[in-house]
C-alpha cells in the first residue's frame, strides 16, 4: 500500500517542476528588446489580469525611449539605433487580447515593429518584424520574423481576428539585426 501511496504523488512532483519554468500571465512584466550583446532596452510595461479563458492584458508603451518621426506621410514612434531604427506599428484592427499558454497571437500583434536604416527618409513596410513569443525559463521569449506589413493595409474579411498566417512571417537573420529578440518579464 505504500508503493501506491509514492505513485500518487509522483505526478504532483512533476507537475510542479514544469509549472516552476512557466511563464505566469498574471500582474506587471516589463517588456524589453534585446540588442545583439544581450542588452535590454526596456520599451513597455504589460499588465495581465486573469479572464475566462486565459488572461487579459493591457500595454503602456514608454514614450520616453521612442522619439516621433514622420515617415512615409504617418507619423511613427522610434527607438533609434546607430544604424537601425525599430518603429512600432500599432495593429490596425480588432483585437482581443486575450492571451493564454497556449495562445500569445493577441500579444505578438500589439507587439509589431518596422525597422528603417538610421539614414533613410522614408519607411519600407515590407521590413516589418514580427516577434514570436515562447515561454523559457520563466519569461516569454520572442524570436524575430520578418514580415511584409502590407499585408496589413487591406481590412482582413469580417470575423477574422487572425490575419497574419504562418506562410507571411519568414525567420529572421539576428546578425543583420539591431534588435533581434524581445524579452517579456
Amino acid at each position: 500500500m505504500k508503493g501506491l501511496r509514492f505513485f500518487w504523488l509522483l505526478p504532483a512532483v512533476v507537475f510542479t517542476a514544469a509549472d516552476a519554468h512557466a511563464f505566469a500571465l498574471e500582474g506587471k512584466k516589463t517588456v524589453s528588446l534585446v540588442d545583439q550583446q544581450g542588452g535590454l532596452h526596456p520599451v513597455a510595461t504589460v499588465v495581465f489580469a486573469p479572464a475566462e479563458t486565459g488572461s487579459n492584458y493591457t500595454i503602456e508603451w514608454r514614450d520616453d525611449v521612442f522619439t516621433d518621426h514622420f515617415l512615409s506621410m504617418r507619423p511613427f514612434k522610434c527607438l533609434e539605433g546607430a544604424d537601425k531604427h525599430w518603429c512600432r506599428v500599432p495593429y490596425p484592427y480588432e483585437i482581443r487580447r486575450v492571451v493564454s499558454e497556449d495562445d500569445l497571437t493577441d500579444l505578438e500583434y500589439d507587439l509589431l515593429f518596422v525597422w528603417k536604416g538610421a539614414t533613410e527618409y522614408g519607411i519600407n513596410l515590407w521590413n516589418g518584424v514580427y516577434y514570436e513569443l515562447e515561454s523559457e525559463d520563466g519569461k516569454l521569449v520572442g524570436t524575430l520574423h520578418e514580415m511584409d506589413m502590407d499585408k496589413l493595409g487591406v481590412p482582413p474579411e469580417a470575423g477574422n481576428l487572425r490575419p497574419i498566417r504562418g506562410v507571411d512571417l519568414e525567420e529572421g537573420y539576428p546578425e543583420s539585426h539591431w534588435l533581434p529578440g524581445l524579452v517579456i518579464e
